[in-house]
């Protein structure tokens, strides 16, 4: 052991700690003097979590604990603060650090290995002043390896897992990994024999994939220390939250403790982003942006002036969304159109695209934008600068069409986080952040004052409800209720103990599976049938009759699970089987008489067991035949709407935090890309593409010419340029209106397509705790557990289990259970019907067959029934009914019905039928 033990006391006075480092550092030494690391991970996760709830568990192989700080709080810092902690009072001298990408890396070296390096993280630390620690890196340890000494007091080993991850990707070892004839194993290898060996993992949360998880958990350290500004994941569901999370500071912590400068939105007044096409909301929010950073510039000037400090060169990051957007974000900026040329030499581009010394020499600058005689004032970069890239005079971030870069999240605001000054100097243009947000300010505004917002949310790790603490999940499979009764023949073998009653069961099932098989190659056979309809002449009633004797002959060729009890449908069924029997049996002709008795033994009750438990589902499409033409006429435009004020020029800022506004002004010129009439009729053809060029051009330039003369009256030139350039997208939009209105359209002509009349049952697995039976359907369950529970033992559904998504849905299911009327049920899977509504796809809560119909069944609560969604949904789904019966007018098939029902009409006491009376009385389309 170590004799020169430094208390947290003292580590915290000699490196400065602010207090949530602090507490971090008093939090690791208080789980390292309780913990037995001798005892089982369940024991020692039992122990973390009761003294520190908002932990769950270590989510390793290893243990390991995640301290979640704000950006810019320094998390480096901590992590030389956690080195000195268990050095100095536990003799641990091998450390592990993990870096996700190239940037980070590099960053972390300088700062543990570059004793004269002004952000050094040991200063201070006299235990090292003699003796530093060894910094073996991804790119040194060869040489180590070789038979180097190693002088270090401790040994720090720094590594890009990004490498590691990327030569694994290619099918390659890691060269870590590798054999190193010196010591006889691979430098990996030696790391994870050490018995004292703890991994520090900065920026954890991109530790969470597959390979990055594999590779750590394969160093079976004795620690893991995770930090993170970000304790979570994001996944296509959501955000999954860390579950070794021991201490949390967040943003807004931060913020309120003057760690970080504040977060501003700017905007330009009364900027409505609907009158201008994208590439046009791109050059006035950089043209504002450049007004805003030029204004903090002399701020900063004059505030070092006055306080006798250094001066602080500010600079701005545009964020683009893809490397082609950047290249030509910087052309403008480098044109003479912006800023006469200005910023041509002050503009630097960065993204994965470079390569080489153009990488390099820009990677250079960014490293030194703080000093004086870097001369770059604007960055351009595409996903390459989210974390480890600490500097201190960012003042302006400009998202440039990036939904991400405006929905404040601390990676992307998290770059201009950091002081320059160490702390907050009381001025507001030195203590802020801008985001310039033109096409998203409300929203950004209304999000940050939201109580759930980054920025006063001081807890994104809440403590859960233990009642689930630990319970491992499974998964439960839905099957069709058919594939069940095929299912259950296997079964049987278990209970035969002759070889000869296991080959005869063996044959049952073979022969069970290729009439199931066959059955289904029956129902599914597309079909493709599109039903004629009435042509309109003198001959109307011969016409009718002749359309209907039509369709009555295609819907002949129609199958449902009815008609496979037909002779001549039973006999396609049982040659299929055969085939595929023969295909399977090793000597068909020892089996030929065996096979063809055991199919027509097999067919009849597998054909009722497919029709008790299946729904004849029409597969359908509605397409339009033929094209719609839209003519218009002449006309002389009504002026009337054509009253514009000058916009103007001044810009908002307001912080996130405290809402207070201040106002920017400075007028600049309007510079056209083309006359007033050109981005007119443009602007028009942009946004009603049924506009033809060639066909209404004459139109087009006479009642542009109308608006413009309009406009101009009493006005100079630059005003109606300004007015023109701001409401373009208004006037563009006022004249498509008349336009529309002095026009007409040929008459459309749809057809109902029937691609199957039995489209196949999808499956659903579901998931539930392994300690949790199946319930019954007929038990009571809570509504707090309704989400939690798989539900079975039906006898009407079509599936073996379902999950309910409220207690109305559940007691609906029970009364379709007991209806005598009803013949089968089921909770369609997503997918199941090609049912569309405003872009999105329909998937009903039920179907239900009854004797004389086939329902739809959508259940709402009493406040959801005037949602715009609600409605759409039914009008969609009625359709598909109405569609489906005009199909099958004059045939013996069900007819389709649309059932909406309120939550609170369910109950267990009531009738189907009287359900069935309610729908027909209550519409909500």
């Amino acid at each position: 052991m170590n004799n020169r033990i430094y208390r947290t006391e003292t580590i915290n006075n000699y490196m400065s700690l602010r207090l949530p480092q602090y507490d971090s550092l008093k939090i690791l030494d208080d789980l390292m003097n309780t913990l037995n690391f001798q005892q089982s991970d369940e024991e020692l996760q039992k122990a973390v979590h009761e003294k520190y709830p908002i932990f769950k568990e270590f989510e390793r192989s290893f243990p390991s604990i995640t301290f979640a700080l704000a950006t810019g709080v320094g998390k480096t810092r901590l992590m030389a603060a956690f080195i000195t902690y268990l050095y100095t009072n536990h003799d641990i001298k091998n450390f592990f650090i993990v870096a996700p990408n190239l940037t980070i890396y590099d960053k972390l070296i300088k700062e543990f290995g570059d004793h004269n390096y002004k952000k050094y993280v040991f200063k201070g630390i006299g235990i090292f002043s003699q003796k530093w620690p060894a910094i073996i890196t991804g790119d040194t340890y060869k040489e180590i390896m070789d038979g180097q000494t190693n002088t270090g007091v401790i040994t720090i080993s720094i590594f890009n897992i990004g490498k590691i991850n990327a030569e694994i990707r290619k099918g390659k070892e890691p060269q870590v990994k590798r054999l190193w004839e010196y010591i006889g194993q691979s430098y990996f290898d030696y790391l994870a024999n050490l018995d004292d060996l703890v991994v520090l993992m900065d920026e954890s949360h991109h530790y969470r994939a597959d390979r990055g998880m594999t590779v750590i958990n394969e160093l079976n350290p004795l620690l893991g220390l995770e930090l993170t500004a970000t304790p979570q994941v994001e996944k296509s569901k959501g955000a999954v939250k860390f579950k070794n999370v021991v201490y949390e500071y967040s943003l807004a912590n931060a913020i309120i403790d003057g760690f970080v400068k504040e977060p501003a939105a700017a905007t330009r007044k009364n900027f409505d982003k609907t009158k201008f096409n994208p590439y046009e909301v791109d050059q006035i929010k950089l043209t504002d942006g450049i007004r805003i950073h030029r204004n903090t510039k002399a701020e900063l000037e004059a505030y070092a002036k006055n306080e006798n400090v250094r001066t602080v060169k500010p600079f701005v990051l545009v964020v683009c969304k893809d490397t082609a957007h950047a290249e030509e974000i910087k052309e403008y900026i480098m044109s003479e159109d912006f800023y006469d040329g200005y910023y041509a030499d002050k503009v630097i581009e960065l993204h994965s695209n470079q390569k080489g010394s153009e990488k390099e020499e820009n990677v250079q600058k960014l490293l030194s934008l703080e000093d004086d005689d870097n001369k770059i004032e604007i960055v351009i970069h595409v996903n390459m600068l989210k974390e480890g890239w600490d500097v201190t005079n960012l003042y302006t971030i400009i998202p440039l069409r990036t939904a991400t870069s405006l929905t404040l999240r601390e990676q992307t605001i998290g770059r201009g986080l950091r002081l320059p000054y160490g702390k907050r100097t009381g001025n507001a243009a030195v203590d802020r952040l801008t985001i310039v947000a033109h096409d998203k300010f409300e929203e950004i505004i209304n999000a940050a004052n939201e109580e759930t917002s980054i920025i006063k949310q001081k807890n994104i790790i809440v403590i859960d409800d233990d009642e689930d603490f630990g319970k491992e999940k499974e998964i439960t499979h839905s099957k069709t209720m058919f594939d069940d009764f095929i299912e259950q023949q296997e079964k049987k073998k278990k209970f035969s103990r002759s070889e000869e009653k296991i080959k005869e069961i063996e044959r049952e099932i073979q022969t069970a599976k290729a009439v199931g098989d066959s059955i289904d190659e029956v129902l599914s056979k597309p079909l493709n049938i599109v039903i004629p309809k009435t042509e309109n002449n003198n001959n109307e009633d011969i016409k009718q009759e002749n359309s209907e004797q039509k369709k009555r002959e295609i819907l002949k060729k129609v199958i449902t699970t009815e008609d496979l009890k037909k002779p001549e449908i039973k006999k396609i069924i049982t040659e299929k089987a055969k085939e595929k029997l023969q295909k399977s049996f090793e000597n068909v002709s020892l089996f030929d008489n065996e096979i063809e008795k055991k199919i027509e033994n097999a067919v009849a009750p597998l054909i009722e067991q497919k029709i008790k438990y299946t729904i004849d589902i029409p597969d359908i499409v509605v397409v339009q035949v033929g094209t719609q033409l839209k003519i218009y006429n002449d006309f002389d435009l009504n002026t009337f709407w054509f009253n514009y004020d000058v916009p103007t020029d001044e810009i908002l800022i307001e912080n996130l935090t405290d809402n207070e506004f201040s106002v920017l002004k400075e007028d600049s010129p309007c510079i056209l890309p083309d006359s007033v009439q050109n981005i007119l009729v443009n602007e028009i053809l942009i946004a009603e593409t049924a506009i033809s060029y060639n066909k209404c051009k004459d139109l087009l330039y006479k009642l542009v010419n109308q608006a413009i003369d309009f406009i101009g009256k009493k006005k100079s030139q630059q005003e109606v340029e300004k007015i023109i350039y701001h409401y373009k997208k208004d006037i563009a939009r006022e004249i498509i209106m008349q336009m529309n209105g002095n026009s007409s359209y040929t008459t459309p002509e749809y057809q109902v397509k029937l691609l199957r009349s039995s489209a196949p049952i999808l499956q659903q697995d579901y998931t539930k705790f392994k300690e949790d039976e199946i319930v019954k359907y007929t038990h009571n369950i809570p509504a707090y557990e309704i989400k939690k529970k798989v539900v079975g033992h039906f006898s009407k559904a079509c599936h073996t289990v379902y999950k309910f998504d409220s207690v109305p849905e559940h007691i609906f299911a029970v009364i379709l259970e007991r209806e005598n009327n009803v013949l089968k049920w089921l909770r369609p899977v997503l997918g199941q019907f090609k049912i569309h509504y405003g872009g999105s796809r329909y998937n009903p809560d039920f179907v239900v067959e009854t004797n004389e119909f086939i329902y739809i069944v959508e259940i709402k609560a009493h406040n959801k029934v005037r949602d715009d969604e609600v409605i759409l949904k039914a009008k969609a789904a009625r359709a598909y009914c109405e569609n489906v019966n005009s199909l099958y007018k004059g045939t013996s098939k069900k007819l389709w019905k649309y059932m909406f029902l309120l939550d609170s009409e369910i109950g267990r006491s009531v009738d189907f039928s009287y359900l069935e009376k309610e729908s027909e009385t209550w519409s909500i389309v």
